[in-house]
C-alpha cells in the first residue's frame, strides 16, 4: 500500500471519527430495525427467527447507503479529485482505497453487532456463522456497487435521488443470496450454494467495478 493511499484512508478515518454522530449511524439503523420491526410484526420469537436475516442485511443495506452522495462530491468540489490524475498512485488504488474507507465505516460495525442482532432476533445459534460469514461477503459487495453509482450520479442536480435508483435494482442479486444462505443455515441446510455465488459476485465486483468507477469518475473531470 502507497503512502498515497495510507494518508487517504487516515484522513477518511480521521473524519470519521470527528464527525461521531455519522460514524454510530450503521449501528443506530441496526437498532432501529431491531427495535421497530418487532413493534410492527409481533415479538414472537418464531416470527422474529423467520424474518431474522431479511432484517439484519435491510439494515446493512440502510448502512452503505449513508454518505453515498458525498463519498466522491467533496473531492470534486474542492479539486482533490483531479490531483488523483497528478500522482504517481494508480486512481483506480486510490477509489479501491475509498470504498475500503467506507465499508470500514458502515459495514464493519454490522458485522461486529451481527451477534448482539442475531440474538435479539432468536436467530438459531447454527446460523449465525453462516450471518456473519455472508456479511463479511456482502457488505464489500455493497460498498462497491455504492461507489459505482456514486460515481456515476457526481455530475447531477439530484444526484440522491439517481442514486437509490440506481443502486436498489443492483443490490437485489446481493440480498437474495445472503438472506437465503442464512436461512438455509437456519433451517439447518447447507448454506455453500449460495456463500459461493455471494462470492463469486464479490470477485467479479472487485475486478470490475473499480475500473468502471475510476472511468466515471474520469468523465467528471474533464
Amino acid at each position: 500500500m502507497t503512502r498515497a493511499m495510507l494518508a487517504l484512508l487516515r484522513r477518511d478515518l480521521r473524519l470519521a471519527v470527528r464527525h461521531g454522530g455519522e460514524s454510530l449511524m450503521p449501528l443506530v439503523f441496526l437498532f432501529a430495525v431491531l427495535i421497530l420491526v418487532p413493534l410492527g410484526v409481533g415479538p414472537g420469537p418464531n416470527l422474529l427467527s423467520a424474518i431474522a436475516p431479511g432484517m439484519v442485511w435491510v439494515a446493512a443495506l440502510l448502512a452503505s447507503l449513508l454518505a453515498l452522495e458525498h463519498l466522491f462530491r467533496p473531492d470534486l468540489d474542492d479539486g482533490t479529485l483531479e490531483q488523483w490524475w497528478t500522482g504517481e498512485t494508480p486512481v483506480g488504488l486510490l477509489v479501491m482505497t475509498r470504498l475500503f474507507s467506507h465499508w470500514l465505516i458502515t459495514g464493519l460495525p454490522v458485522i461486529v453487532f451481527a451477534p448482539v442482532a442475531a440474538q435479539m432476533l432468536y436467530l438459531p445459534d447454527r446460523a449465525l456463522s453462516t450471518l456473519v460469514v455472508s456479511l463479511l461477503i456482502g457488505t464489500p459487495l455493497l460498498s462497491l456497487i455504492g461507489g459505482l453509482a456514486s460515481a456515476l450520479t457526481l455530475g447531477t442536480n439530484r444526484g440522491s435521488v439517481l442514486l437509490s435508483i440506481l443502486i436498489f435494482p443492483l443490490v437485489v442479486p446481493v440480498l437474495i443470496f445472503a438472506t437465503g444462505a442464512v436461512s438455509a443455515a437456519a433451517d439447518g441446510l447447507s448454506a455453500r450454494a449460495h456463500l459461493g455465488l455471494l462470492s463469486a459476485l464479490l470477485i467479479l465486483a472487485v475486478t470490475l467495478i473499480p475500473l468502471a468507477t475510476t472511468a466515471a469518475l474520469r468523465l467528471n473531470i474533464e
